[in-house]
């Protein structure tokens, strides 16, 4: 093989191996976010719907605030097997292409990099450990009033899959 083509190879196949790294890392990042949702309930009938929504994904209220009508609830998030068995399948083939170049470079140390692959069900247990975790959410209802109708604005801080399951389920609409 030219000269030329192994280090260029080694080089684009290292900046990979970063890349899968960095998304193993991310697999297990919280993402929380703040939306208004708006529905063409009354507090109260939303209020039942939104503790009967929670309570059956396993959610449990963890605190009431009267004062500013918020109440906040806790759930224990599982990690997900399919993802595990996934990042596994993805760190073990980033870590065979890293050991394909590396044996080109080195040939020495063919075996010895080869042998790496039995690291990867460490991302696998990376996520797992990580990501079961437990999880709040805080909701604030508002009844908002205009010439025609009364209607709530729930303003829900939640990881972002929760939010798009809680509009979906609930038919809530996007606020302003």
């Amino acid at each position: 093989m030219d000269t030329a083509i192994l280090p260029s190879t080694f080089l684009l196949t290292l900046l990979l191996s970063v890349g899968l790294f960095f998304f193993i890392r991310a697999s297990t990042k919280d993402r929380i976010e703040i939306a208004q949702l708006v529905s063409e309930q009354d507090e109260a009938a939303l209020m039942s719907q939104l503790k009967e929504y929670f309570r059956s994904r396993s959610y449990r209220v963890a605190a009431v605030d009267r004062e500013q009508n918020q109440v906040t609830f806790e759930g224990n998030v599982r990690p997900s097997w399919f993802l595990a068995i996934f990042l596994t399948l993805l760190a073990a083939t980033g870590i065979v292409c890293l050991s394909l170049v590396v044996s080109l470079l080195f040939p020495s140390l063919s075996t010895l990099v080869l042998a790496m692959v039995l690291l990867s069900p460490l991302s696998g247990l990376f996520y797992w450990k990580k990501s079961g975790r437990l999880e709040k959410v805080s909701l604030k209802v508002e009844t908002t009033q205009s010439e025609q109708t009364s209607s709530s604005k729930i303003t829900v801080a939640a990881h972002r899959d929760e939010l798009s399951e809680l509009q979906r389920t609930l038919q809530l609409k996007p606020g302003k």
